[in-house]
């Protein structure tokens, strides 16, 4: 158990020590040693946990749902049409009532405040399963993966291609930041991560001797350890699919920006879902290089590490 985390949230890792970050990461390693080696635990008997989705979800709520019930918890999924979240019902009181029947929250949805909310007057643990700002606990599973592949993150270099605004790429800028992992962020002049953030990470960078970079060139994929997109149009974002294939169709990763890192051993990561064809290749998520799968099961050991340490089991 990793005392110190017990009760805490997790809504963005800004709001933890890298000390803390790395615990998790030993922490998720032996529980997938654990479960490789067929071990069976309950350390979630007698505990529930209630998942809240205004977004559509797999791995998210397959890694929650699987994480917590296989340690002899009781998950409930809850969607907007089976509770009252934000509707006849203030959020404040949902919270309040769902603190009371459940030992944690998980919430996959819009509004980051949202998310906020329910950690501040519910009085239980809750997770950012995703919100429009962050996607912490992906980035705790990239860096997972990372480390699989590479040994230690501290000093590796990570390249994410694509929009530089969206959840995961802010994600990634503050794990990376945390940690000191090397991280570039190669997006069209348009989508550059919030100026907001970028300052907010750049102490942290310094602290850890992280190298964080924003630009619009591909060509500064060269030594990379692995290069990372995600899709193209975030939910909720369709009606601006026109404009953003304009935009990124020259960032689109493909065997021949894979060859531009100078390395064979360089992989490729993905938080999927994936549009094969748009920000990434068939020939590079189903090749040799990806890690998109080792990284979507990652999802599930990263997630119980989190609920492990935050239930204090």
């Amino acid at each position: 158990m990793i005392e110190q985390l017990k009760g805490r949230p997790l809504l963005t890792w800004l709001d933890f020590e890298a000390s803390d970050i790395r615990s998790l990461l030993e922490l998720s390693q032996t529980v997938k040693a654990q479960g490789r080696r067929g071990e069976v635990h309950q350390r979630f008997a007698g505990k529930t946990l209630a998942m809240l989705f205004e977004k559509r979800s797999t791995r998210t709520r397959c890694a929650f749902e699987t994480a917590f019930g296989e340690e002899g918890g009781h998950p409930v999924f809850l969607s907007g049409q089976d509770i009252q979240l934000g509707a006849k019902e203030s959020l404040e009181d949902t919270a309040r009532v769902l603190g009371r029947m459940f030992s944690a929250i998980q919430f996959r949805g819009f509004k980051h405040s949202t998310v906020e909310t329910l950690a501040r007057y519910s009085g239980v643990p809750v997770y950012n399963g995703l919100t429009d700002d962050y996607h912490p606990t992906q980035a705790l599973a990239d860096i997972m993966t990372l480390e699989e592949c590479f040994g230690p993150s501290a000093g590796k270099k990570l390249c994410f291609v694509g929009d530089g605004r969206n959840n995961v790429a802010r994600s990634l800028l503050v794990i990376c930041s945390k940690l000191g992992v090397n991280f570039t962020v190669i997006t069209p002049a348009q989508l550059v991560p919030d100026r907001a953030l970028v300052e907010k990470c750049a102490p942290l960078s310094v602290a850890s001797g992280a190298k964080i970079r924003v630009t619009d060139s591909i060509e500064e994929v060269q030594g990379a350890d692995a290069i990372y997109t995600d899709v193209w149009i975030s939910m909720g974002e369709e009606d601006k699919k026109e404009e953003r294939v304009r935009l990124l169709r020259p960032y689109q990763v493909n065997q021949e920006l894979m060859n531009k890192t100078g390395r064979k051993d360089t992989v490729f990561l993905h938080c999927l879902p994936a549009v094969k064809g748009e920000e990434v290749t068939a020939e590079v998520i189903d090749g040799p290089q990806s890690r998109a799968w080792d990284e979507a099961e990652n999802r599930k050991h990263t997630i119980k590490a989190i609920m492990l340490a935050t239930l204090g089991c």
